[in-house]
């Protein structure tokens, strides 16, 4: 059974940098795609960006393009969450997840992802 566990998270300055990283263990194949999602206080969870099994697809929202940069190292098994220019907006608890049915790379909905990390915080404050 798939188990996923997040760390990278941390405080920071305003337009400073965090990677985050999503390191995946219990799984057989590489048969899964990565979603990352963050969940402010008294917010609803949403989706930031994703990466599909193959890693030739990857997504943002509108609110991260340019700033942040996902990637995979399959052979780590390990997605990573590269986040510049950080905002005050993004403090957060950012959790990353994986669709291990399907592999496909969905922001819209988090139905799709059956397995989720337990998330790290991400403070951005001077």
């Amino acid at each position: 059974q798939l188990q996923l566990v997040e760390s990278g998270g941390g405080l920071v300055q305003p337009g400073g940098s965090l990677r985050l990283s999503c390191a995946a263990s219990g799984f057989t194949s590489d048969y899964y795609s990565i979603g990352w999602f963050r969940q402010a206080p008294g917010k609803e969870r949403e989706g930031v960006s994703c990466i599909s099994k193959g890693g030739d697809n990857t997504k943002y929202a509108d609110s991260v393009k340019g700033r942040f940069t996902i990637s995979r190292d399959n052979a780590k098994t390990t997605v990573y969450l590269q986040m510049n220019s950080l905002k005050p907006e993004y403090t957060a608890v950012y959790y990353c997840a994986a669709d291990t049915v399907f592999g496909l790379c969905v922001l819209e909905s988090l139905k799709g992802y059956d397995r989720w990390g337990q998330g790290t915080q991400v403070t951005v404050s001077s």
